[in-house]
């Protein structure tokens, strides 16, 4: 039998990793006593993602993304969670009533597909996943199966109806299910609404808000009080806006909770900012851009200097796509310092910091002091005022390349954003490398996705061609009935080279700068997620939410 390859010496063969990497992992692996493949993730060489492919690529088998094919209910009351835990195997879905896809981490594990089958009473089909997913989502889903959190949230609800004076105690344990609730839907905000007679949650999942609940108007100031005790706030105000945070840990896992309260004519509104505090990345590719997208970000984040731009509204996944950039850096080499709000994502040979008001450490203070600290690249988490756009324009002109993200429009619109800041036009032509705008489109469910021909509206629309197949989500229990599960970018990339660095300095219109940069090649938001929708990705009705 052939003897297979070493998982460091097959991803140095793929070119994912490089020689010095993989010394630098077994030099660490001496001192953690872990699996090489675990030491090369924890370091940002490679992403679990990325090794379960290579593995299923390795074993002939086939990959499962978790994100895309979460486990159905149906599937995980098939095995035990005991059992699924120690074979190392999770149940995803049955494609028939005899066929069961089970996801596995070890290509190797003969007898725990045969324990599976026997339990089951099914024929298995084994796919690879990847360690990370695996272990997250086994916990998750187990727990939400033997724990249907819905279910005690409206039981709770309906034990308040009547009261006047609600139980704090019960008060509290509704705020603690609202928030893992959100985290089983995988929200990003939670919104809780007073009106007169009665209060309405609703939850932001993939960017768009779902009713959840209503409860009864006199739990609501227990509610708020809970939340502002959690949040460091001052629970005896309530006539003015306050900001606070606190952290939650669920399963296993640390999530950072920005809190907002705004007082309104029922009460304080509430909305909770769900965010995660993550160690796993994705590569550029796999964010939802095309090929040659990947190749002129590749390309942008190698320059020794300059400011790379990432644009769009809140939410839009600014920060994840310019960390999934930065793995595009040789981070040994070169000194990489970040300052962010908060830190999201923790990266090895990365100097990370956070913003704190409190403290009066602001972005443009990080700035001034990371000079001194023999930076190569520096990270701004945003450009909010016009002393961080001086600091960041200053570095990029004196050998440094910067990174940051700024709320406009499009990629042309930085030019005026920037402008509003004072920065001056000559050396901003001279130092923007690159303007990348982006939004998130939900993605279709794969477990529901139906054709259908497009519409006469679309195609006047849209432009897109009569008689052309498009997809949509018919809608199941997988996507919560909303026909989308997960989320990809949709983006247009405007690069600066001398022509368009000449008309930013002169003052030349928006209208003749996009031109410009649509002849050199940029493809506008709008087109892009045209052309996403004719893959099938998502849908028209998407692209008409995000992009207009």
């Amino acid at each position: 039998m052939r003897e297979r390859k070493r998982i460091g010496d097959l991803l140095i063969e793929r070119g994912v990793i490089t020689q010095r990497e993989l010394n630098i992992a077994l030099s660490v692996q001496k001192v953690v006593k872990k699996k090489i493949g675990e030491v090369l993730v924890s370091l940002g060489f490679v992403t679990s993602k990325t090794l379960g492919e290579i593995l299923a690529q390795q074993w002939g088998m086939e990959f499962i993304d978790l994100s895309v094919y979460p486990p159905t209910q149906e599937a995980l009351k098939l095995l035990p969670r005991r059992v699924a835990e120690e074979y190392g195997i999770i149940p995803v879905y049955l494609e028939d009533n005899n066929n069961l896809v089970v996801g596995v981490t070890d290509p190797a594990n003969v007898k725990g597909l045969d324990v599976a089958r026997r339990i089951t009473g099914k024929m298995l089909r084994p796919k690879l996943v990847d360690v990370e997913s695996f272990n997250e989502t086994i916990e998750k889903t187990y727990y939400f199966l033997e724990n249907p959190i819905d279910k005690e949230i409206v039981s709770l609800i309906e034990s308040f109806v009547g009261q006047e004076s609600p139980d704090v105690t019960r008060a509290s344990r509704l705020v603690d299910l609202l928030i893992e609730e959100g985290i089983r839907r995988r929200g990003t905000d939670i919104h809780i609404t007073p009106y007169e007679d009665f209060v309405m949650v609703f939850y932001r999942v993939d960017g768009v808000l779902h009713f959840a609940y209503s409860f009864p108007k006199p739990v609501h100031n227990a509610v708020v009080s809970r939340i502002k005790i959690l949040s460091g706030m001052d629970i005896a105000e309530q006539r003015l806006p306050q900001d606070g945070a606190f952290s939650y840990n669920f399963l296993g896992k640390g999530y950072d909770m920005r809190v907002s309260t705004v007082p309104t004519l029922y009460g304080e509104n509430v909305v909770i900012r769900i965010l995660t505090k993550s160690s796993s990345l994705l590569e550029l590719d796999r964010l939802g851009f095309k090929p040659e997208q990947v190749q002129i970000l590749r390309r942008l984040f190698q320059k020794p200097y300059g400011i790379i731009l990432i644009t769009g509204p809140t939410g839009s996944g600014k920060t994840t796509t310019l960390y999934s950039a930065l793995r595009e850096i040789d981070l040994v080499e070169r000194n990489v310092l970040t300052v962010e709000d908060p830190v999201e994502y923790r990266f090895a040979f990365v100097k990370q910091t956070q913003v704190n008001e409190r403290a009066g450490y602001s972005f443009a203070l990080a700035g001034r002091h990371f000079m001194r600290q023999d930076p190569d690249v520096i990270l701004i988490g945003e450009i909010r005022d016009e002393e961080t756009a001086s600091i960041a324009l200053r570095a990029s002109i004196t050998g440094h390349l910067v990174l940051s993200t700024l709320h406009t429009n499009d990629a042309v619109s930085t030019i005026p954003r920037l402008v509003d800041f004072n920065v001056d036009r000559f050396m901003l032509g001279y130092a923007l490398a690159a303007s990348i705008s982006q939004r998130l489109v939900r993605r279709i469910c794969e477990y529901c996705r139906e054709e259908y021909e497009v519409t006469p509206q679309e195609v006047e629309e849209f432009g897109v061609p009569e008689g052309t197949v498009l997809y949509r989500g018919r809608g199941c229990e997988s996507c919560n009935h909303t026909g989308y599960i997960g989320r990809t970018v949709i983006s247009e990339i405007m690069v600066v080279d001398e022509d368009i660095a000449h008309m930013i300095s002169d003052g030349k219109s928006l209208l003749d700068i996009k031109r410009v940069a649509m002849e050199k090649g940029m493809v506008p938001l709008r087109q892009d997620g045209i052309e996403k929708a004719l893959k099938g990705i998502t849908t028209l009705d998407e692209v008409r939410r995000v992009a207009g």
